[in-house]
């Protein structure tokens, strides 16, 4: 009887290939306890079956997590795409006022708009406060961070 459960466990982890999600592989290892059941322990069946229903509610509960965190690993502390604009320091292309101008930073050139009405001139340095669209949301660079 233990062969079958190793044919199940087989599987099981072809079918966990096409899926990635980690489900079938814990249900392949409680296949494979119960195949070892089956082997050294005892032929009777339902036992089996309460050792693969068991092993593999336990390896869903503890292992499936952190397998995946592993697998698919965790989202970086970093900031990404527009996020990571914010803060950086750029110089004014052209006057800019609450309505529009354009700044270049991070060697790119960016329609801007200043945060808090007052207007900025051309040349002066900026920081980005936010990225709104395809427009960044500037103060002058000398005003502090709160």
């Amino acid at each position: 009887m233990w062969w079958i459960w190793l044919i199940i466990a087989v599987v099981l982890i072809v079918l966990e290939m096409l899926t990635l999600d980690l489900v079938l592989l814990m249900a392949a290892g409680g296949a494979l306890a119960a195949g070892l059941t089956a082997l050294w322990i005892t032929d009777n069946i339902l036992i089996q079956v309460i050792v693969w229903a068991v092993v593999s509610l336990v390896l869903m509960l503890t292992l499936r997590k952190w397998a995946l965190t592993k697998m698919r690993g965790t989202p970086s502390s970093s900031s990404t795409n527009s996020e990571s604009y914010v803060g950086k320091s750029g110089v004014a292309l052209t006057a800019i006022t609450a309505t529009g101008g354009r700044i270049k930073f991070l060697g790119e050139v960016w329609t801007a708009r200043v945060a808090h009405g007052e207007s900025i001139a051309e040349g002066d340095s900026v920081r980005v406060l936010e990225i709104d669209g395809a427009t960044a949301v500037i103060e002058p660079h000398n005003v502090p961070t709160q």
